[in-house]
């Protein structure tokens, strides 16, 4: 059976759209388990297009604009294409961007540079920015990195979130006072994801956003399926038990976080 949130509609802040599923079907699905609003996310030029389609569908239901460190590297000098997007009053955020030094699939000199100038972008275009920041276990420098241009970034005025955050108590406290949201996906329902559950006790109210970075992550009870926006209220309904809080409180307070955060 699945969970349904209808009192309290539910706001997908971070979700990827797959061209071989209807629009259509999974807009209603989603809105079948109380995921009223979603954001569409962009990893490159093409998603970004596919993303705007998307929003363009239906209502209550945006994009954002950008390119994922993955695929910087086919994306150097190309950053101004993207202003295009931010005329459309659908485009509500630029990212994901920012870096990855996992997998580093892309140098970390041309992530930085990429990461850069897409932040400047934000802040011509007055959008808030959708941020990727993922290291290795054992090292801190993505976020040392990415701490350091957020707080070049913050102080001229940019709004942020660090969507899918898996770091430290320490660093999630260190992004909150640059005035950081930070977003929460189904990690937090993994067995062995401690971290996130202990990040999330300390997330303000006015912080906390919710997302299923479909379609990677899908949360127990569906994990190792395709993730999607329905199961959006199982990650409600675990950050709600964190909380000692009900779901119709996380679902109101998350919905007005990301109308705030992307001026909805």
């Amino acid at each position: 059976m699945e969970i349904k949130i209808n009192k309290r509609p539910l706001f997908e802040s971070h979700f990827h759209p797959d061209s071989a599923i209807s629009f259509a079907k999974y807009r209603q699905e989603s809105s079948d388990a109380g995921v009223k609003y979603l954001l569409a996310a962009s990893n490159d030029l093409e998603s970004t297009l596919l993303a705007e389609a998307f929003a363009e569908s239906s209502e209550n239901s945006w994009f954002s604009a950008g390119v994922h460190p993955h695929e910087v590297a086919q994306h150097i000098n190309m950053v101004q294409k993207f202003a295009k997007f931010a005329k459309n009053k659908k485009c509500v955020a630029i990212g994901e961007i920012g870096l990855d030094y996992f997998y580093q699939n892309s140098e970390r000199n041309i992530q930085l540079q990429v990461f850069e100038e897409f932040l400047k972008l934000a802040r011509h275009v007055n959008l808030p920015a959708i941020i990727h920041c993922r290291d290795k276990e054992e090292s801190e420098q993505a976020y040392i990195d990415t701490f350091l241009l957020l707080k070049r970034f913050a102080a001229d005025g940019g709004q942020f979130v660090i969507h899918c955050y898996t770091g430290t108590t320490e660093w999630a406290n260190k992004f909150l006072d640059l005035g950081a949201y930070l977003g929460i996906t189904g990690i937090v329902t993994f067995p062995k994801a401690q971290n996130v559950r202990d990040v999330l006790k300390i997330i303000p109210d006015d912080r906390l956003l919710i997302e299923t970075d479909t379609p990677y992550l899908a949360p127990v009870p569906k994990r190792g399926k395709t993730n999607h926006s329905k199961y959006l209220p199982h990650i409600a309904e675990k950050i709600a038990d964190e909380r000692s809080v009900s779901v119709e409180k996380i679902a109101e307070l998350t919905t007005a976080n990301a109308k705030k955060l992307f001026a909805i």
